[in-house]
């Protein structure tokens, strides 16, 4: 387990949700998008299907997209391997499969790239979402270093996460300000840190968490001005749609 005193062990930027604007959220062609970029991590929305397979999915249902409609949690695997989920985004992904968890997995640990697996679930399924993600992640990325970081608006489904695999490092995800009671939350789940909105990230807060020796992560930064106030100010990494305009930077030569 990652101590919450340990330095921060992955890269400093993350790729949102895969390939942020330049491919179809949360697909393997995301994944690739983001990799090809120079992004050595990438962020990820992990629910489940109506017969439990994890599918890399943000929203509640598949309108947005997808050529389908509905729920996914009504949804069962086969039905949405038959939807397209890169026409969306432009005629270069049509075609695009829903991911599972299971292929992020093989992608990112055959390419040496950082997972941060953001666990979404659908409604009233908070729970059981967050026990089968993590379970599934310690399975899938068992001796991977570092391991995948766990993470959820859902303090319900980090609990869940917590005791299903305990030595999976998980963050809070906070909408909004960011309460005074944060850090007997991020205690209480025994988080390494939290991931807050940049628009509620001012100096005094990032202090604060920084202060309490826990880790910080941004999102969604997109302004490279504002991405270097945050890095200045010792937050441990951003999340970013803006793939060229925040560029990471080159691996070191060996």
């Amino acid at each position: 387990m990652i101590a919450a005193s340990t330095p921060w062990p992955y890269p400093t930027l993350i790729a949102h949700r895969g390939g942020g604007r330049y491919a179809p959220e949360n697909t393997l062609a995301a994944l690739r998008t983001g990799a090809a970029h120079g992004y050595r991590m990438m962020e990820y929305d992990v629910k489940l299907s109506a017969d439990e397979v994890p599918i890399l999915l943000h929203d509640d249902t598949v309108d947005r997209c997808s050529d389908g409609r509905g729920a996914a949690a009504d949804l069962d695997w086969k039905a949405l391997a038959a939807l397209d989920f890169g026409a969306w985004h432009g005629p270069a992904f049509a075609g695009e499969p829903l991911a599972t968890l299971y292929a992020a997995a093989r992608y990112t640990l055959a390419n040496g790239l950082c997972s941060n697996i953001e666990i979404k679930p659908s409604p009233g399924a908070d729970a059981h979402t967050g026990a089968r993600v993590a379970a599934l992640a310690a399975r899938l990325w068992r001796g991977a270093h570092p391991p995948p970081l766990l993470s959820s608006f859902s303090e319900t489904a980090l609990q869940a996460a917590r005791e299903a695999a305990p030595e999976l490092p998980r963050a809070l995800l906070i909408d909004g300000p960011v309460s005074p009671d944060w850090h007997a939350r991020v205690r209480d789940l025994d988080c390494i840190g939290l991931h807050i909105d940049h628009r509620h990230a001012a100096r005094e807060v990032v202090a604060d968490v920084l202060g309490r020796g826990r880790a910080l992560a941004v999102w969604t930064v997109n302004d490279a001005g504002r991405a270097r106030e945050l890095s200045a100010w010792g937050c441990h990494a951003l999340f970013t749609d803006e793939l060229d305009t925040l560029k990471p930077a080159a691996p070191a030569r060996p």
